[in-house]
């Protein structure tokens, strides 16, 4: 059975959609009056079908087309695995957008967490065939790791809700678990595999290339400890902790350091918006690593975990301005889907939109350093949300839209 990515990216794009629509509906509850659904009903929606119904999805799509350029593949049993991971996602958006955490929520949330379970399996055992040279080989086998290992905060929150002994500081610490090793693990670690596929990253242009991926992996374990600097530390933990982010900061480095002096000529050969956007992503990847070492500072970690608009703004950082930008780019970098002067103009609106989000939370949370308040930002941030939304639905209307091409052409 042929693997069609197009038609399941199509699902990716109309799931970003309504992941934009659910961040909308936030905003204007917070900005407005609107007392028709729970803000956090809302919110455990979002973020939950933000990582199973877009990323999850996105990532499980592209990494099983890049399967189908190497070796020969079932593609049935993974065609099998997204419809059963849509089925979840689609579960958890409504479950919790209707009635918060319940039964029926924590069953489909479950039932998603074995989905990636079987696809860490079958993804890892077809990588075996794959050649040794291929660098991205080992960046796609320690994502599926992490996202195996993510789930374990998930089950510990879960087995402190049925004992009943639940413990303010391991509750954030499990979210926290979980979180690092879906965005710094799975979704990083993923992501980095297809930049080197795209890129054609090879030992050949430089051996470091090789030691990318076993030095970010050796840091991405102790570098969640970043998450809870606001615990009481062992000294050797926290000295691990600065050392992670020392390595990490060098490792990016190192690697945007090759890529500009081997592939530059390959990059500006992409079209122009598409550049813009990557050097965006590089940028914005580079203030991730720099803000993650800023907060073994003591002083900084308790500024940074004390204030909510900038642990949003760190996690839009990541989550919107690294990785989902980065899918985007490399869904259009593939030609996935023919491109024309609308589809660029809300793939350009919805990159703008996240520039400007970054920059009105980043205001904000520096204004709560001093406890100052930043006249209209919530109208502000809602404005900004619908330019987002706009984005991503002129996009996606664009990509699934049948386009008549010009035989000229």
């Amino acid at each position: 059975m042929p693997f069609d990515t197009k038609f399941w990216i199509k699902f990716s794009l109309i799931n970003l959609s309504i992941v934009a629509l659910l961040g909308l509906v936030m905003r204007y509850k917070i900005g407005f009056e609107f007392s028709l659904f729970n803000q956090k009903n809302i919110q455990h929606s979002h973020s939950h079908f933000a990582f199973s119904g877009w990323i999850t999805h996105t990532l499980m799509v592209v990494m099983i087309s890049y399967l189908t350029t190497k070796v020969l593949i079932n593609s049935k049993k993974y065609i099998l695995l997204l419809i059963l991971n849509l089925v979840c996602s689609y579960g958890m958006l409504f479950s919790f957008f209707i009635s918060g955490y319940t039964a029926i929520s924590i069953i489909f949330s479950t039932a998603s967490i074995f989905v990636s379970y079987v696809f860490a399996v079958y993804f890892y055992n077809d990588l075996k065939r794959i050649d040794s040279d291929d660098l991205s080989k080992n960046w796609f086998k320690a994502a599926v790791f992490f996202s195996v290992i993510s789930s374990f905060g998930t089950f510990f929150l879960a087995y402190m809700m049925m004992t009943k002994n639940i413990h303010q500081e391991e509750y954030l610490a499990s979210i926290y678990y979980y979180l690092h090793f879906q965005y710094n693990g799975w979704f990083f670690f993923a992501c980095m595999g297809l930049l080197f596929s795209f890129l054609n990253l090879t030992s050949a242009l430089n051996p470091f290339l090789k030691q990318a991926s076993k030095l970010f992996f050796v840091s991405c374990i102790p570098a969640y400890f970043l998450s809870t600097l606001w615990l009481n530390l062992p000294n050797w933990i926290y000295f691990l902790t600065i050392i992670a982010a020392f390595i990490q900061v060098y490792a990016w480095f190192r690697v945007l350091v090759i890529i500009l002096k081997t592939k530059l000529e390959f990059i500006k050969n992409q079209a122009i918006f598409l550049r813009y956007i990557l050097g965006f992503i590089g940028l914005a990847a580079s203030i991730k690593f720099l803000l993650q070492l800023g907060s073994t500072i003591p002083a900084l970690s308790q500024l940074a975990f004390g204030f909510r608009p900038i642990v949003i703004a760190y996690l839009h950082l990541v989550l919107l301005a690294i990785i989902s930008l980065f899918l985007l780019f490399y869904i259009y970098a593939k030609h996935t889907f023919y491109m024309h002067k609308k589809l660029k103009f809300g793939i350009i609106l919805f990159t703008i939109g996240i520039f400007l989000n970054e920059l009105a939370l980043a205001i904000q949370g520096i204004a709560s350093f001093s406890y100052t308040l930043i006249p209209f930002i919530n109208e502000i941030l809602f404005g900004i949300a619908i330019l987002l939304f706009l984005g991503i639905i002129i996009t996606s209307y664009f990509s699934i839209k049948k386009v008549k091409i010009n035989a000229n052409l």
